[in-house]
């Protein structure tokens, strides 16, 4: 057994690729994976992988709406703790929620379809 706890940190940004747009900060105790996604799919999709890694806590930046950590939440399957920083309206994405980001990327994609 490790007295590592490892954890990560996703975020929302335009364009992001979790591919590579991440990073890890370990200190002695602590393993935090920082990772950047475009979308609440990009990151419920990474959730299988992080719980391979070990990680046993996400903590979902304030860009994720209640939708958002909700779709997370649903995706994670008890398989690690959900957390969350708040905003309601977040200042870095314009002071909007991510939930309505995310409709308006799902409405643009439909229409390519």
């Amino acid at each position: 057994m490790t007295d590592v706890f490892k954890a990560a940190f996703i975020f929302t940004a335009p364009d992001a690729d979790p591919q590579t747009n991440s990073e890890w900060v370990k200190t002695p105790k602590i393993h935090l994976k920082t990772i950047a996604v475009s979308s609440y799919q990009q990151a419920c999709d990474l959730l299988d992988e992080l719980h391979q890694e070990g990680i046993s806590a996400i903590e979902l930046c304030a860009g994720f709406g209640h939708q958002g950590v909700a779709r997370v939440v649903e995706a994670a399957r008890g398989r690690m703790q959900i957390g969350v920083v708040r905003f309601d309206t977040h200042p870095g994405l314009g002071f909007r929620s991510g939930d309505s980001l995310d409709e308006q990327t799902a409405m643009a994609n439909a229409k390519r379809a």
